[in-house]
Order: structure tokens, then sequence, then C-alpha cells
């Protein structure tokens, strides 16, 4: 499944219509790295040089639709996280 990063957000958006329908078990998974770099944005910010956009994905509009699932208080801190990690697999490879 192919989710397009959304270009025009509101804060006060419905956050669930910004995450993905179904997450994988891997996502849940500490040990996965880009459950890791979310995990890691979540407590301390992320460096975006670790994020190397993939093509035909804009990176700003990417960040700013993580950014919103990430701070918003909608979502159980887990799913949060395994959103953030999913959507970042899907627009991103870590450098």
């Amino acid at each position: 499944m192919t989710i397009e990063p959304k270009k025009d957000i509101n804060p006060f958006d419905n956050v669930a219509a910004l995450m993905p329908d179904d997450i994988s078990d891997e996502f849940y998974k500490t040990d996965n790295p880009y459950v890791k770099n979310a995990q890691a944005w979540f407590s301390r910010g992320i460096s975006t040089s670790v994020l190397k956009t993939k093509p035909n994905v804009q990176k700003v509009h990417a960040l700013r639709h993580m950014a919103t699932i990430m701070h918003s208080w909608e979502p159980r801190h887990e799913d949060k996280i395994a959103a953030v990690a999913y959507l970042m697999s899907q627009w991103f490879d870590l450098a």
C-alpha cells in the first residue's frame, strides 16, 4: 500500500486519517531501525541527515505529515510510533 504525504495539513485534522490503516507487527518491534528512529524523534528530536528521501517524495510534506502524527494526543503512543516508523519506511531510506 502506497501512502502519499498529505500536502496541506491542519494540526487540528483528525490524526487517525493521517495514519496507515494496517500496520505490520514489525513496526511495533523495538529492534526495527525505523522504530528506533521514530522513538529517537519522539524523545530527542530527529536529525534529518539520517533520512534519505525516496524518489517522488517531497521531504517537507513527508516530515510535516509524520510530525503531525508524532505530536498529537489522540492515538496511543505505541500506535503513533508504529505509524511514523511505517511511514518513514515508505518515504525514506536510512543513511
